[in-house]
């Protein structure tokens, strides 16, 4: 039975006594975590849009030296691209999820798969992004340095160095890709787990 059934019910019947169904009443209470996943969507997709243009603003907010210049931008360009890509598909998701209507237990399975295939995207974007951000850091670094008296040069590394920087970055990729994940089950797997329970407990009756 679905809202529109409800809706018949009460117009054929002409009297005070119709009751929603429990199940109807369990599939609506799934609108509160669906509301906080919609709600912490929408900021992600303006603050990671905000950040990709800031982004694009580093080499002149920090005045960069002419010859870097076009390097920054070879590789923005690039992750710009995974940005668009993946942000327009979340974009989308955020889209359906306005337009969805909890009305039959059919729906609130559709949109509980939907939830859980755009969280998999999701830390997929992250994962992405994350050599480039990598690369970025680097790259400011190295630019900082190489401007002190003497001039950091990246020939001037001892094997030991080299090494070690390996392992810093090796550090900050995973570092990432645990912080994605973090983001994903805190913003959006927890309010997942909600709707799953009300799934669960439709299965039992």
């Amino acid at each position: 039975m679905d809202f529109n059934d409800i809706q018949n019910a009460w117009n054929n019947e002409k009297t005070d006594n119709v009751v929603l169904p429990d199940n109807l009443e369990k599939i609506k209470s799934a609108k509160t975590p669906l509301g906080k996943i919609r709600r912490n969507l929408r900021n992600d997709l303006i603050g990671q849009t905000i950040c990709v243009v800031l982004l694009a603003a580093i080499p002149y907010m920090y005045e960069f030296p002419e010859k870097w210049i076009a390097p920054f931008y070879l590789l923005f360009s690039i992750f710009l691209a995974v940005c668009i890509y993946y942000l327009a598909k979340l974009y989308f998701f955020y889209k359906r999820l306005n337009n969805i209507t909890l009305k039959t237990r059919d729906s609130l399975y559709e949109t509980y798969f939907d939830i859980r295939l755009n969280m998999e995207l999701y830390k997929t974007f992250g994962f992405a992004l994350t050599p480039f951000l990598v690369l970025f850091l680097l790259g400011f670094v190295y630019e900082k340095l190489s401007m002190k008296p003497g001039g950091f040069q990246i020939e001037n590394l001892s094997n030991g160095q080299l090494i070690s920087v390996f392992f810093i970055v090796a550090f900050c990729i995973l570092f990432m890709g645990l912080s994605v994940d973090w983001t994903v089950k805190c913003f959006y797997g927890k309010y997942a787990k909600e709707i799953k329970k009300v799934i669960d407990e439709l299965k039992e009756e």
